[in-house]
């Protein structure tokens, strides 16, 4: 941010860059530096000390949120049969199957997941490399590819968000909104907190949870007691 704004600095004014805080207190006050008009999202940064460059070491799952994420999320699924009822009562946006497999070949890309039935994961390769680099394409792992297409969908509705390291070993994942009140940030926090925790590989040396920030779309980086963090989703 090469120039911060007067309602920015006011509001990093407030937090203390030597100080790591305890889980509530950064709850509370990442509320209340937020100054921005619109909902902004909570957002937690895990610096690992991991190297996702070893497969063993790539941390990557989904987990859905107690408190759900506060967004709107539009569901594309990609099956066929029975299942294409199934989704859309389970409320999809949108379903199909090699249907919308060319609509998405064609570049149409107006939705936020996609899951799909196993029967069709032979089609998706030919959207692969549109869905692929946005990280869209579905996965088993993170349940995006199941014969359970209807519950798929109701856990994406219901605040399901995925996480993985980046290169430099870093996770982002959003946790909720300002609007959120202290307690559903908090079980938010716990939940993805304890699943990041529990991922640590076997191969991973010294130091796994090496800082942990929690901020707003807009506002400045709140540091956390890393061992108080921990502790406190046990």
């Amino acid at each position: 941010m090469a120039n911060k704004s007067k309602k920015f600095l006011e509001a990093q004014s407030k937090v203390n860059p030597e100080q790591t805080y305890a889980v509530d207190e950064a709850i509370k006050l990442v509320k209340e530096v937020a100054f921005a008009k619109f909902d902004e999202t909570v957002d937690l940064a895990f610096n690992l000390g991991v190297d996702p460059r070893h497969a063993d070491q790539m941390i990557r799952g989904a987990i859905a949120l107690p408190a759900g994420t506060g967004k709107s999320v539009r569901v594309c699924v990609i099956t066929s049969g029975e299942n294409i009822k199934k989704a859309e009562d389970a409320g999809a946006d949108f379903v199909g199957g090699d249907d919308m497999v060319q609509k998405i070949a064609g570049g149409w890309l107006e939705f936020d997941r996609v899951i799909a039935s196993p029967d069709m994961m032979g089609k998706l390769g030919r959207i692969g490399r549109v869905l692929g680099p946005r990280g869209l394409m579905p996965n088993p792992k993170l349940g995006t590819v199941t014969p359970n297409v209807a519950q798929a969908v109701e856990e994406q509705k219901a605040g399901k968000v995925e996480y993985r390291t980046e290169k430099n070993g870093v996770i982002h994942v959003p946790i909720g909104k300002k609007s959120f009140t202290e307690e559903q940030l908090r079980q938010n926090f716990n939940a993805i907190t304890s699943a990041i925790v529990k991922a640590k590989p076997a191969s991973a040396k010294g130091t796994y949870l090496k800082t942990l920030t929690v901020s707003t779309t807009m506002g400045p980086g709140i540091k956390l007691d890393t061992l108080a963090a921990i502790n406190s989703t046990n």
